[in-house]
């Protein structure tokens, strides 16, 4: 069976347009309103969701937080397409959850790119358990596909960022990373942050991972993963 994406939009050439991309990658496609996305995602389980985000609208921030909550699943990606002079929209949408955005125009094969990707990394192998995807450090360990981080056994809950920032450091664990690399790590690469940005994200990983202390500050240069035993 194909893969099915969700594609939310009030734009029919839209949806013809990528509809047609994604089904001749392979993909299975449907059109979902506004109103009834939620339904859509809750009965039809689609691999992803695609928003159509339109200039000065608030539209696909809503759906974004919407699905993120009515879901309570990390394992769904949404994707939302911003349109050119809209750039502010992407730090909004990762606040809310978003997985993953892109400023159009663009070129298809990225969507595509990153839905390969991503689909390749749902945690399931041949004996249909969870260690697919999986990072572990000391009493950490990160499911990729499913997007879960648990702690000496307690599962904790990360934004998105925060996600991307500890997923970097566990990949590189005792490495001294520095605040652009973090940066590249976690936020789109059209959008400028600064290291106080930087150390408010870490300081936000740091406190859901009280009271254990496994991010070492290096100052002046970055962070660092504690390579020991929680």
């Amino acid at each position: 069976m194909k893969p099915v994406v969700l594609i939310c939009s009030q734009d029919a050439e839209f949806y013809l347009f990528f509809s047609h991309v994604l089904e001749v990658d392979g993909f299975a496609t449907e059109l979902a309103s506004t109103d009834n996305v939620i339904r859509h995602a809750t009965e039809r389980e689609p691999e992803a969701v695609v928003l159509d985000c339109q200039p000065g609208s608030a539209t696909g921030l809503g759906i974004c937080a919407r699905l993120k909550g009515a879901l309570q699943t990390d394992a769904l990606p949404v994707i939302a397409l911003i349109a050119a002079g809209a750039e502010h929209q992407q730090l909004e949408l990762l606040e809310a959850g978003i997985d993953e955005t892109f400023l159009r125009p663009f070129a298809p094969a990225k969507l595509l790119s990153y839905l390969s990707a991503r689909l390749r990394t749902k945690p399931l192998n041949s004996n249909g358990d969870d260690d697919a995807g999986l990072l572990i450090c000391g009493e950490l360990k990160m499911q990729l596909g499913r997007r879960r981080v648990h702690c000496n056994g307690q599962q904790l809950h990360l934004g998105p960022l925060e996600f991307s920032l500890l997923r970097y450091l566990i990949e590189n664990p005792g490495k001294v990373c520095s605040r652009d690399e973090l940066v590249s790590a976690a936020w789109p690469a059209n959008i400028h942050v600064g290291a106080r940005t930087v150390d408010v994200h870490i300081s936000r990983l740091r406190k859901t991972l009280s009271p254990y202390n496994v991010i070492r500050t290096i100052r002046s240069v970055g962070y660092a993963l504690e390579e020991q035993e929680i």
